[in-house]
């Protein structure tokens, strides 16, 4: 195992996922500065997610054939130029400028996520790989982390324009750290290789073609709106239903999300040496479902002690499976294909994350009630993982 090759390229990915991910989260945290200037409410930042997750739907799909033609590195150093110019054209201050910046940075946080797969998949050894992948994916926590430590005070110093324009220089400056290993990350890359509009079909025609990946797919989907209804709706059910404080009912988010850094590591640890990688996602649908429920089921009476315990449940299981998940899709690749056959599960991860809090929210329009918003994804999780597992138990069988 080239150990210094394994280290260099996680340090890598993982600046480079960190940095994209405080870019998607920072509109979201300057939202309640900006909205009044910009003449909207600050809970529009939703429909801003929304969009941006439109654009990395479509990018995830075009990022194959580009990082097979032009190299990981440098698909990633277009990612962070993208990224970095969608945050500033923010700073214009208008609704126009807004869904562009939204559909910009969404064209560049799409292909992250297939490159730094294409990179690993080729360094990362075979009994090592969910865990390597898991630890690059705690980036995306990191860049949360990054924004919510960072922009709150710049925006308090130097105002929300220049704060996205600070922050946006930082993800393009990052381009300039990672050139000097092109050469040898991206050598081989394939300059004759064609692009055409028959490569944003094609991962999606792999996906549906090739089972795992299909089932792979579903799973992602599933769990990936299952995360977003967490991230998206607890701090409201705490406040509102439960009564609990605004800064308890943060600390309980923030309890569920440092569990889940912490259970993608784990997870991918396991994946490696204990469990393997199907039957494990199969789990932490059972499990997310479990957390879910327990979620549904907090009542004013309990202790704050309690309902963090439940949420650390919740978050180690429905913000974990990540990394399990990427490194299993870069496994089930046809050869050649990670960064495509990624792209192609990631369509179906990103819709997840547009619809998913949309269909929660229907939900709980539609019967005034949040615990049964969770009820409703739990059984979705749920049957999900259990399929997961019943299709793992036969094919153990078959072979």
């Amino acid at each position: 195992m080239d150990k210094k090759g394994v280290t260099i390229s996680l340090i890598i990915t993982l600046a480079v996922q960190s940095i994209v991910s405080m870019v998607a989260v920072t509109v979201p945290v300057l939202a309640p500065s900006a909205a009044p200037d910009i003449g909207i409410s600050a809970t529009s930042a939703g429909l801003y997610v929304s969009i941006m997750y439109i654009g990395s739907m479509l990018s995830s799909l075009w990022s194959g054939d580009f990082i097979l033609r032009f190299g990981a590195i440098r698909v990633s150093q277009v990612s962070l130029a993208l990224t970095g110019i969608g945050l500033i054209v923010t700073a214009f201050g208008t609704i126009p400028a807004m869904v562009a910046s939204a559909l910009i940075i969404g064209f560049g946080y799409g292909p992250v996520t297939p490159a730094s797969s294409h990179i690993l998949a080729r360094k990362a050894p075979a009994g090592m790989r969910s865990f390597i992948f898991s630890l690059k994916q705690t980036g995306v926590p990191i860049g949360g982390v990054l924004a919510g430590a960072i922009v709150p005070s710049l925006v308090l110093a130097v105002g929300w324009r220049n704060g996205s324009i600070i922050i946006g220089a930082i993800a393009m400056s990052l381009i300039a750290f990672i050139h000097p290993l092109r050469a040898e990350i991206d050598a081989d890359r394939q300059l004759k290789r064609p692009i055409s509009l028959q490569g944003v079909t094609r991962p999606l025609q792999m996906v549906v073609a090739h089972r795992p990946l299909r089932q792979l797919a579903v799973i992602s989907f599933l769990y990936a709106g299952m995360q977003l209804c967490l991230f998206t709706y607890l701090v409201i059910y705490l406040t509102n239903d439960i009564g609990l404080a605004f800064v308890a009912a943060g600390f309980t988010l923030s309890a569920a999300q440092l569990a889940g850094t912490i259970g993608r590591i784990i997870w991918g640890i396991m994946a490696d040496r204990l469990v393997n990688p199907r039957l494990l996602l199969g789990l932490l649908g059972v499990g997310m479902s479990a957390g879910a429920i327990a979620t549904a089921l907090i009542s004013p009476a309990w202790s704050t002690t309690l309902i963090v315990a439940v949420l650390i449940l919740f978050g180690i299981t429905a913000i974990g499976w990540n990394g399990v998940y990427l490194a299993e899709a870069a496994r089930l690749a046809p050869a050649g294909q990670v960064g495509a056959a990624t792209g192609g599960t990631l369509f179906f991860t990103y819709l997840g994350v547009v619809l998913g809090p949309s269909i929660f929210a229907a939900v709980v329009s539609g019967t005034d009630s949040y615990p049964l918003g969770y009820v409703f994804f739990a059984a979705l999780t749920l049957m999900c993982g259990v399929t997961a597992i019943v299709s793992w138990a036969k094919h153990k069988k078959q072979t």
